[in-house]
């Protein structure tokens, strides 16, 4: 995954890097356990569970894809692209899912980072269009970049979700 360093406003760190978690292994068990609080606990899955998941996709040659977004060796934040995140829409292929930032990097763009960086690399393995599933709360922060919202309450969590065009500029 060839992402540019991103500038944030962080009075420790001037840029972030991003890396594939399989460059960077280091950070397997925070982005384990990140997703399994935000995501994956609540509806009853383990740690466990998480950690398979997450092997696997360390273990994908080019997709699935799980990023991590660092600053001085710190962590800040995940995201992953995966194949299908909502069992209502299996059609709908590839999704951004488990977006999460550090709540101390929150308001300085590490999730626009993470998610610039992964439609880059949606769009080099030929994918024109995203998906994401998001809570209603957050709504307004996917619309601002871009996301279009094409369905509301979805499933047992009422999901909304977002459609992106990641083709080239201008198409």
């Amino acid at each position: 995954m060839d992402c540019p360093r991103y500038p944030v406003d962080f009075a420790e760190a001037h840029l972030i890097a991003i890396f594939n978690l399989r460059e960077r292994t280091e950070f397997f068990d925070v982005v384990a356990d990140r997703i399994w609080n935000a995501f994956w606990r609540p509806d009853g899955r383990t740690l466990t569970d998480v950690e398979s998941a997450l092997r696997e996709v360390v273990a994908a040659s080019r997709f699935p894809v799980t990023l991590v977004s660092v600053a001085d060796d710190k962590f800040l934040g995940t995201v992953t692209t995966i194949g299908s995140d909502i069992a209502e829409r299996p059609s709908f292929s590839p999704w951004i899912a488990a977006l999460w930032v550090e709540p101390g990097a929150r308001g300085n763009k590490v999730g626009h980072a993470l998610m610039d960086c992964a439609l880059r690399g949606l769009l080099s393995l030929g994918y024109r269009q995203c998906f994401l599933a998001a809570r209603q709360h957050l709504r307004s922060y996917y619309l601002r970049y871009g996301w279009r919202l094409i369905e509301e309450g979805i499933g047992a969590d009422r999901l909304d979700i977002f459609i992106l065009d990641i083709g080239p500029r201008g198409e």
